[in-house]
């Protein structure tokens, strides 16, 4: 035990030797590149080097852990430590929608994006307490290996290993999206050809060393975003206050833009801008309420306007702008409703007056406030429970040495979440200041440098128009994306450019960390769980292996090409996820650990009937997959918005469980043991199996 104890204390000295080099190497090369920016050299080439060294970096950590054995492959060996499992867990944890998304989010939606940070901070606190040391006690590889024994045969399985990869699937589009984004804009390449230098930096790692590889990739991953985070923030706090620590200085720089807000709310130009908009909003109402007829006397008369431009022999302009109208109008009556509705809703959001950042649930009616209030609620629960069944994160904690050293790296991990999670609403209050005040009120000739550039990538993601012609910028005039908060943060603290090459390499850390694992979560999933448990249990190691390699490769391509689709809001992919994932894993998994009289029958009509409750709310309530699957959209139950489904699902997935398993029969003898086994981790007779 004493050999045992110094082994692994020295491994962990030489990590630790490891990773403190790596930090200084990466810190020595932006400093660096900040040189040669100031010697002249041009900016795509430090999007370019910052891309390409990270990626090298990552693949070259690929290559140095590439593995055929099992247990490397699958779980790093069990030998991670805590701490750096922490580290690991938080890269795999903070995703694109994390690092790029959730200061956006907080920006937009003021208190009541809090439930977000909320909600995934209490599921590691679900995680430490319910699962996590049960699931190490248990061992073996993935989610559905505990499933499959708990209950046994391979109908438990096979359903987990279907909602694995369908939850995975979601969550890594929405990773690999954010990847698109961050190239597009650091290098100047089109978005798709972005998706694809990213996938490579993916593939290498996990190709190469599955878990083992993935593990200490994310390491360094976690190292680099956090860095990227929190320097340019600290700048923009010192820059406006003067104090190096956002934290600190949070509740005096919200006092002072609930101050601002109450002025623009009150500004006549203000009130102005807002007018034109709710005008519009009517207009679009009236198109709606007039359908069909609207919808056929405008497409008549564009198609009119554009005969009468050509017979009459007008200017190549007057016809080109008579086609554009042709090819702009709705082709369809469904098409007309779907764009129109979103032009109304949108005018009628940028027409209402200010939403006050501090304000929690803010609405016109006591009524609307409660909604949003059981909103707020849902989302948070959703979150919770969606953190304590996601597939890649309870895999993380097969990979420590011991039950204790997977309860401590829950710890660990919830300190380095912390880190970025209790900085994200002071960055999104100091980017709000900036923005009342240094591009409030500005004139549209003088915008800052940062704004015209961002508009270029997208104009979804940022733009300025002036819609009362005044020349100068209102509130209301502006409309900016949440996904851009983060990246354009050294940009607004007038930092040198290499410090946004080091944000995108940051976010691009974060994506590609979740990424990751979540590939390597799919692949698992269908070699481990179905190829060697169901279908061929005699397969070699190296088949195994080479087999999950491949299937990790063609998931890998799907999921870039269906990115390139721009499938949809990066948040909502991601809330989508945590809410089947908690529908669908949740009951089965807590209740297999806590209840002994839980059977194979409840867990299959429990994760079956939870997971298709979430998703058909989702499909039936959510716009865009009204669209997509061509259904009718239904009245939201309670108002809950389709991101929150698990809310239903959840819930109805323990109700099935619990009443199924008691209409049915007792689990055997050796199944109760095994959940004893699993409960105890002192208990060391494992059960016959």
């Amino acid at each position: 035990m004493a050999t045992r104890r110094g082994a692994d204390k020295a491994y962990f000295n030489q990590l630790r030797k490891y990773y403190t080099w790596y930090t200084g190497g990466f810190i020595a090369f932006v400093l660096m590149l900040a040189v040669l920016e100031q010697l002249g050299i041009p900016r795509p080439w430090i999007g370019y080097m910052f891309m390409f060294a990270t990626i090298g970096l990552y693949a070259g950590i690929g290559v140095m852990s590439r593995t055929a054995d099992v247990a490397e492959y699958y779980v790093a060996g069990r030998r991670v430590p805590a701490l750096f499992n922490g580290m690991a867990t938080a890269a795999d944890w903070m995703s694109a929608a994390s690092f790029i998304g959730m200061a956006g989010t907080l920006y937009l939606s003021g208190f009541d994006g809090l439930a977000f940070i909320l909600g995934w901070t209490g599921g590691y606190c679900l995680v430490g307490l319910l699962l996590a040391p049960y699931l190490r006690k248990f061992g073996q590889f993935t989610i559905a290996d505990f499933l499959g024994a708990r209950y046994g045969g391979h109908w438990v399985r096979g359903i987990a290993v279907l909602a694995a990869i369908f939850v995975s699937f979601i969550y890594v589009v929405a990773q690999i999206y954010g990847v698109g984004l961050i190239t597009s804009r650091f290098t100047g390449v089109d978005f798709t050809v972005g998706v694809f230098l990213g996938l490579a930096g993916m593939l290498v790692c996990s190709f190469l060393g599955g878990m083992r590889a993935v593990t200490w990739t994310q390491v360094a991953q976690y190292i680099i975003l956090i860095i990227a985070y929190l320097v340019p923030v600290v700048w923009l706090s010192v820059k406006q206050t003067g104090v190096p620590v956002p934290q600190a200085v949070y509740g005096t720089v919200l006092q002072q833009v609930t101050a601002r807000e109450r002025e623009l709310n009150a500004d006549p130009k203000e009130i102005e801008v807002r007018a034109i908009f709710m005008q519009r909003a009517a207009e679009y109402r009236q198109l709606l309420d007039g359908l069909p007829g609207t919808w056929e006397r405008g497409r008549a008369e564009v198609l009119k306007k554009l005969a009468e431009s050509r017979s009459a022999n007008a200017t190549q302009g007057e016809i080109r702008l008579a086609e554009r109208a042709v090819a702009d109008f709705p082709r369809s009556l469904d098409e007309a409703r779907t764009r129109w509705t979103q032009a109304r809703d949108t005018n009628l959001a940028r027409g209402a007056p200010i939403t006050p950042h501090a304000q929690p649930f803010p609405a016109a009616t006591k009524e609307e406030s409660d909604v949003k209030r059981l909103n707020f609620l849902a989302l948070v629960l959703c979150m919770m429970v969606g953190t304590a069944a996601l597939p890649h994160i309870l895999m993380r904690f097969y990979t420590t040495p011991s039950v204790h050293e997977a309860r401590t790296s829950v710890f660990w991990s919830l300190f380095f979440i912390f880190l970025l999670y209790v900085t994200a609403p002071a960055l999104a209050v100091l980017v709000k200041f900036d923005v009342f005040h240094f591009v409030v009120g500005s004139k549209f000739a003088d915008l800052p440098a940062w704004v015209a550039a961002w508009a270029k990538v997208d104009p979804s993601l940022m733009s300025v128009t002036d819609v009362n012609h005044d020349g100068i910028v209102q509130l209301a005039e502006i409309s900016i994306g949440s996904d851009i908060v983060v990246l354009a943060t050294p940009e607004i603290a007038g930092l040198p450019y290499v410090i946004s090459g080091m944000v995108a390499a940051g976010g691009l850390a974060a994506a590609l960390s979740t990424a990751d694992g979540l590939l390597l979560t799919i692949a698992n999933a269908l070699s481990h769980d179905v190829y060697y448990k169901m279908i061929d249990p005699t397969a070699s190691t190296q088949r195994r292996v080479t087999i999950s390699k491949f299937l990790l490769l063609g998931v890998a391509l799907v999921a870039a090409y269906v990115t390139s689709l721009r499938p949809g809001n990066i948040l909502f992919m991601v809330g989508a996820a945590f809410s089947l994932a908690a529908s669908a894993f949740f009951p089965a998994l807590v209740l297999g650990v806590f209840w002994k009289r839980a059977n194979k029958y409840g867990a299959i009509t429990g994760m079956l009937g939870g997971f298709a409750l979430c998703l058909y709310y989702m499909v039936r309530t959510y716009p865009q997959f009204v669209d997509w699957f061509g259904v009718v959209r239904m009245d939201r139950w309670f108002g809950i918005d389709p991101i929150s489904a698990g809310v239903f699902g959840m819930p109805f997935g323990i109700l099935l469980v619990v009443v199924v398993s008691l209409l049915t029969k007792a689990p055997d003898r050796a199944t109760q043991e095994f959940v004893e086994h699993c409960r105890y981790p002192r208990l060391t007779r494992t059960p016959e199996r």
